[in-house]
């Protein structure tokens, strides 16, 4: 393999460059952005940056040391592909783009609402620098959404003194993410924070002014924020020939389908990481698009492994966090086919946490300023060691000490 190409200046695009030197690969390497920065962090935006804590998240990599070619601010366009196993092109703005190894790791975009008025997204740090400048005393916020994102927004413009309103769709806040019964316990943080929260209520359209909801009500608003969530930037791959199913498709290696999903039929030369990758977890015997910096974070090293023709597969368990009205909220695992959920200490309280488990398999877990739990918690998870489901159960007992004997 003598060029790779990176698509995706973010942090899985990075690591990946990364990881690729550190694998032994010495030809040529190109990371191309869509952004004019140099690769940055992103959980900041939503918790430093917009709260005026910090200004610069980009990520600590020795370029010269990387023998990387940055084409910044440049954006790929296309995908010819050759046989398997003879690379390809990638048509970009900087024009065409061979290669014999390809990573593919365009991230995803903010989903947006009808309407011709102003909507902020959290995505970018031009993103977050923006709204920012926005977020002054006695401005009316609009949030459109309860999930993380939203969540985290709604904190820190509380915080500056704005007028924050979240309407949600769903009936509880991080419905969709954990849940309406978990989710619902976060509810009460939105009136101690003096945010209004509107649940079950969908909006129309976004006009000049405010939002309008499905039946007919208007709120008004100084500044609109969209946080339903996001989808793989994918368009630049259309009738390139990949199997795209809400994500580039791949093995448990990270490895691009072309055509058909079959045994052995995934391209050796093209991989896709990060948030635009659909990857076959043998830990849950499906596929996994997870959308969160720790995957981000780790999954480049198994891709790049691949890329270079070494063995390996990716079956972490999924983790993330979120900051939000005082609170450092985390989860590990996946809960998704869990057969019930226990409570572990008193959610009413500032610390708690709840198990979703599954006879007596720990599946997932959700912490609430108990990051020990989350900790000893994620290594049962790994390992699939059981646990009392009685013991897990009382808070007053370390996680550890719930496993099986």
């Amino acid at each position: 393999m003598q060029r790779v190409i990176v698509v995706g200046g973010g942090l899985a695009g990075v690591r990946a460059v990364e990881a690729l030197r550190s694998k032994g690969y010495e030809g040529a390497l190109t990371l191309v952005s869509a952004e004019r920065h140099l690769p940055y962090d992103r959980p900041p935006l939503s918790k430093a940056v917009l709260a005026g804590e910090s200004d610069d998240t980009t990520v600590d990599a020795d370029w010269d040391s990387l023998h990387c070619d940055l084409l910044l601010g440049e954006r790929a366009t296309g995908l010819r592909l050759a046989e398997p196993g003879r690379g390809g092109v990638v048509a970009s703005t900087a024009g065409d783009l061979p290669f014999d190894g390809l990573v593919i790791a365009t991230g995803a975009a903010p989903v947006t609402l009808p309407g011709d008025g102003r909507q902020h997204v959290l995505r970018t740090i031009d993103d977050a620098r923006d709204l920012r400048s926005r977020l002054s005393g006695g401005a009316r916020i609009v949030i459109i959404g309860a999930g993380w994102i939203g969540a985290e927004v709604a904190t820190t413009a509380a915080a500056k003194g704005c007028g924050v309103t979240v309407v949600e769709a769903a009936d509880a806040p991080l419905a969709n993410a954990i849940g309406p019964e978990v989710g619902a316990l976060t509810a009460p943080w939105y009136a101690e924070a003096g945010v209004r929260l509107r649940t079950g209520v969908k909006v129309a359209e976004v006009r000049d002014g405010g939002v309008l909801l499905a039946g007919g009500e208007e709120i008004p608003a100084d500044v609109v924020v969209t946080g339903i969530g996001v989808r793989p930037d994918l368009s630049w791959l259309e009738g390139s020939g990949l199997l795209l199913e809400r994500g580039v498709v791949t093995d448990a290696s990270f490895r691009a389908y072309q055509g058909e999903e079959e045994p052995g039929s995934a391209r050796p030369d093209v991989v896709a990481v990060g948030d635009c990758a659909a990857w076959w977890s043998g830990r849950y015997g499906r596929r996994l698009l997870v959308e969160h910096w720790d995957t981000a974070l780790n999954a480049p090293d198994i891709a790049a492994a691949a890329l270079l023709g070494q063995d390996a597969a990716y079956d972490a368990a999924p983790y993330f966090w979120s900051e939000q009205f005082g609170r450092m909220v985390q989860y590990a695992g996946s809960h998704a086919a869990s057969e019930r959920l226990v409570h572990r200490g008193d959610p009413s309280g500032r610390k708690w946490a709840v198990v979703w488990l599954t006879g007596d398999r720990l599946d997932a877990i959700l912490t609430v300023d108990r990051p020990r739990d989350l900790v000893q918690a994620r290594r049962i998870i790994a390992a699939g060691t059981p646990v009392d489901p009685d013991a897990i159960a009382d808070p007053e007992v370390p996680v550890r000490q719930a496993v099986r004997p």
